[in-house]
């Protein structure tokens, strides 16, 4: 029913903003609303503060409904999280993680981790009523199984589903991690927003487009793959096997990769005290190193921000999203990142697109996907259960 999953999103609302948003009367929605309470789907969670005359009584979803599992895996981490029906967040771990390692190494952590948060926050496995998880590749979405994915090449075909199947009887859905980034967002504004992307920077590069308040997957699912798009047709070659990839250019590894090579050629005291003393150097090493004022390492941010916004440029064209929302590890990288984004893309994009454009940091941060799975998860489970669209 659309009053649960308005509910659902909202996070909690009162009986006349439901009443608004359905556009139904308020004998109506009263009894809907109470066939829900009685069905145990909705609760009521005291009042209101009130803005003159009675106070508004405030609905959310059930606790008793039980708990979601919520798993973001990344190229390089695992994140996974027990959230209630409202996404409160009851348990979580995170830790580093090589999907080259197969599905078979990963997801044996994550059923362990699984079982030891649900013990943590006091729930049996019966009670969990739905699983999302996010992947860093492209997903068929309606069999739930990665295509293709150059990042996890171990991985295509695998059925996570089947998988996890064996230990929980809950449903489980699986997409491509930006999504639920983007779903996480959408669920943090209550679907204020209805047309913008949330681009995820790591390992690699991808973005999730939410239009007209839903995520947009395209045909088959690989909508958003921005990573690929070419901003140097004699750049290096990339890992799907094409010439100058924003992915290959100005991600995580490429800030890496251009940071090694200043410090090699004595271009930076600051990263080559770096390397020497870490035997490495992370993109995080270079935000510090530019914080700190280093010449080099403002160079290399300022970069790969720049062609990323080259390529957003195009994308803001053809799309006209109203904000923009960057997550992923380079949040960390620092606010020179951001602003040779911005300047890119402004300077690229016609100003009509641009004339109400934000771009900024995703406001969920770290948690954008762990929500997003979770929102998933609860979604798609209501849908199953025949009480959401």
């Amino acid at each position: 029913m659309q009053l649960l999953e308005t509910t659902f999103w909202s996070a909690g609302g009162s009986r006349h903003g439901m009443a608004e948003q359905l556009g139904f009367s308020k004998s109506k929605t009263n009894a809907l609303i109470a066939g829900l309470v009685e069905q145990g789907l909705l609760a009521e969670a005291g009042l209101q503060r009130s803005s003159g005359g009675r106070r508004p009584e405030n609905l959310q979803l059930h606790a008793g409904l039980g708990v979601v599992v919520g798993i973001d895996i990344g190229a390089t981490s695992v994140d996974v999280a027990v959230l209630g029906p409202d996404l409160a967040v009851l348990a979580h771990h995170g830790e580093p993680a090589d999907v080259r390692e197969g599905p078979g190494v990963v997801l044996a952590r994550v059923r362990v981790l699984v079982r030891e948060l649900l013990s943590r926050a006091g729930f049996a496995p019966r009670q969990v009523i739905g699983i999302g998880i996010g992947v860093p590749g492209p997903v068929n979405f309606e069999i739930g199984q990665l295509v293709n994915p150059p990042l996890m090449p171990a991985w295509d075909s695998f059925s996570i589903r089947d998988y996890l199947r064996e230990e929980y009887a809950a449903p489980v859905f699986v997409d491509n991690d930006v999504n639920l980034m983007a779903l996480g967002e959408l669920w943090r504004l209550r679907r204020s927003l209805t047309n913008f992307l949330v681009i995820k920077v790591g390992t690699g590069i991808g973005c999730g487009i939410v239009c007209h308040g839903e995520v947009y997957r395209g045909a088959a699912g690989s909508a958003g793959d921005v990573g690929h798009i070419c901003v140097d047709q004699e750049g290096p070659r990339c890992h799907c096997g094409n010439l100058g990839c924003v992915e290959v250019m100005a991600a995580g590894p490429a800030i890496t990769r251009m940071a090694v090579e200043a410090a090699m050629a004595g271009e930076s005291a600051a990263l080559a005290e770096c390397l020497r003393a870490q035997g490495r150097i992370d993109a995080i090493d270079v935000g510090e190193a530019s914080r700190a004022g280093d010449a080099s390492a403002n160079a290399i941010v300022q970069r790969a921000g720049s062609l990323i916004g080259q390529m957003l440029a195009s994308i803001v064209n053809f799309f006209n999203p109203s904000h923009v929302f960057i997550g992923g590890g380079i949040t960390r990288i620092g606010p020179l990142f951001l602003a040779a984004v911005r300047q890119s893309v402004y300077q690229r994009s016609l100003a009509l697109s641009t004339r109400h454009l934000e771009i900024q940091y995703t406001p969920l941060g770290a948690q954008a996907g762990l929500i997003g799975a979770g929102a998933l998860a609860m979604h798609e489970t209501l849908k199953v259960r025949g009480v959401a669209p």
